[in-house]
């Protein structure tokens, strides 16, 4: 689906809120400054989530309840070698209870469960973005 404004895809986000159910593991894939924090901040909106999402690019995991769960933010992009966070994750994602979102991925795809969905999502040229989920 083609996008062309923050705000509509942070309604993108709150969309697939209505699709997602705990557990589940989501991969984010796109280049920075793609809109996937944005996505993110549509999909908390969507689960009820009043608390203001942001990337957790300098923390490397944010952590945000909603009614009957959490969604849990990675974010990799700094690691080359997640170390710890890798027990993090697999902790995050063993809970019944929680929607796990990993952006850049590559360093912890071997923890990642095989039904994990993936929501690409490229910038294009004339500014718009391309999510595909």
């Amino acid at each position: 689906m083609k996008i062309s404004s923050e705000e509509e895809m942070i309604n993108c986000g709150r969309e697939f809120a209505k699709t997602v159910k705990a557990p589940q593991v989501i991969e984010l894939i796109g280049d920075v400054g793609a809109g996937k924090t944005t996505f993110v901040r549509g999909l908390a909106e969507g689960l009820g989530i009043k608390t203001p999402v942001t990337s957790p690019s300098f923390t490397i995991s944010k952590e945000y309840a909603y009614d009957g769960g959490r969604l849990v933010h990675y974010d990799f992009y700094r690691l080359p070698d997640p170390g710890l966070m890798a027990e993090d994750l697999d902790e995050a994602i063993s809970d019944p209870h929680a929607i796990v979102l990993v952006e850049w991925a590559n360093s912890v795809e071997n923890i990642l469960p095989a039904n994990t969905k993936r929501i690409e999502i490229k910038y294009n040229d004339d500014g718009t973005r391309e999510v595909t989920l």
